[in-house]
């Protein structure tokens, strides 16, 4: 029986790479991401690697598109296998000077949306064999001295505040559903990844790399919590 992963914050770099490597082993693949044209392209470029895609345009940060999306994939893809959270948001850099709303969007898509579209997926979830939760996290979310200076440094507080807020849900997801043989894990990436927004040409990780950490967490189903860089 096919497969099903759903990419959500589908971009160029981490989750393209994670799309050719679950869709070289047999899964259908669903994009999630607002760029209507970029998916479109994106499903165009698997189809001729052999790799099933589909396109979901959907606003991650709007709690209402999230169960449709989610339901708009399992009426056109089939059942979840594996749902991969590679969507964040930032824009609050300095957290002293943000207002109530900014600050409310801090933990909006990386903690209240990933939890909704966890909700929504989870009855396929729960029938599924070999079913997982797999997040992309950042090192600005360790809880070291020296990353929180950077991230002051960066204007980056408040990606910091939202990655460590992600890893913790990860290990508390991975505790809560592991009875009930749902793997939860991520990738923490500590550094650039090449041909991604954040890459200003010095960016030394490769996406694939990191997509193959990704398959490999997922197959083996141990660890919750890998660095990667």
């Amino acid at each position: 029986m096919a497969k099903t992963i759903v990419l959500c914050g589908f971009g160029t770099g981490i989750s393209t790479a994670i799309a050719r490597k679950f869709g070289a082993q047999g899964f259908r693949v669903a994009l999630v991401a607002r760029n209507a044209e970029r998916l479109a392209s994106a499903v165009k470029s698997l189809a001729s690697e052999g790799i099933e895609a589909a396109a979901f345009p959907a606003d991650l940060a709007d709690p209402s598109s999230i169960k449709k999306v989610i339901g708009d994939v399992q009426k056109q893809l089939g059942p979840i296998t594996v749902l991969q959270w590679n969507a964040y948001a930032s824009g609050s850099g300095d957290l002293l000077q943000a207002d109530a709303e900014a600050l409310q969007r801090i933990f909006q898509i990386p903690v209240s949306s990933l939890l909704l579209a966890i909700q929504a997926a989870l009855p396929d979830l729960r029938q599924q064999q070999n079913a997982a939760v797999l997040v992309t996290n950042g090192g600005l979310g360790l809880i070291d001295p020296k990353v929180d200076a950077m991230a002051v440094a960066w204007g980056a507080m408040d990606l910091a505040v939202a990655n460590a807020a992600k890893h913790k849900l990860v290990g508390v997801l991975s505790a809560k559903l592991a009875p009930e043989k749902i793997y939860v894990g991520e990738v923490v990436v500590l550094g650039t990844v090449k041909g991604t927004a954040w890459d200003n040409g010095s960016a030394t990780l490769e996406a694939a790399d990191i997509a193959k950490r990704f398959w490999d967490l997922y197959s083996e189903r141990t660890v919750v919590s890998v660095n990667h860089g």
